[in-house]
């Protein structure tokens, strides 16, 4: 049974280790976003990894070490020497907000750094991960569970849901 696994790559290897995943059948999703890169000549649109340094491979076990062998592949995010499974529902928040691009609004509701939150409305529905700064009153940056790495986002009014809270030696706190 195929599952979502992250993988770490060397450094400004992410859209290489894609391309190599292409070309060998690996299935992988590599989230970009288009940024404005200024020169002191010139300003030019870009497409940047969201995350530095990861891909997403969708695979079945016996995939794992071709997946190991792709040049460019570090390892697999991993605790406690198991990778880490990243629920279809999270990928799927990420491609939404990837491919969006959409500025969002935060709810008023009084969120704490440390709380588990939940996006129930909008484009990044499903997505889980640990609150873990409020920037003034129309940004969180939240910590995206699987992947380890934060995130700025703006939620819509009332699509956050606190879920709980992150404990600090248990199994959702993962990195």
């Amino acid at each position: 049974m195929k599952g979502w696994y992250a993988i770490y790559t060397k450094a400004r290897n992410e859209k290489k280790v894609a391309s190599l995943f292409l070309r060998d059948g690996i299935e992988h999703y590599l989230p970009l976003i288009e940024r404005v890169k200024i020169w002191s000549d010139r300003k030019k649109k870009v497409e940047e990894p969201l995350f530095t340094s990861y891909v997403f491979v969708h695979i079945e076990e016996k995939e794992h070490l071709k997946v190991l062998q792709t040049v460019g592949v570090v390892r697999f995010i991993s605790f406690e020497g198991k990778k880490v499974s990243i629920r279809p529902a999270e990928i799927e928040a990420i491609r939404k907000y990837a491919e969006t691009g959409e500025e969002f609004l935060l709810n008023e509701t009084d969120y704490k750094p440390g709380k588990k939150v939940k996006v129930i409305i909008g484009p990044m529905k499903g997505l889980e991960g640990k609150l873990v700064e409020i920037l003034g009153k129309q940004r969180v940056k939240v910590e995206i569970e699987a992947v380890g790495k934060a995130v700025f986002i703006r939620i819509p009014k009332g699509s956050l849901e606190i879920i709980g809270k992150y404990e600090e030696n248990g199994a959702e706190n993962l990195w």
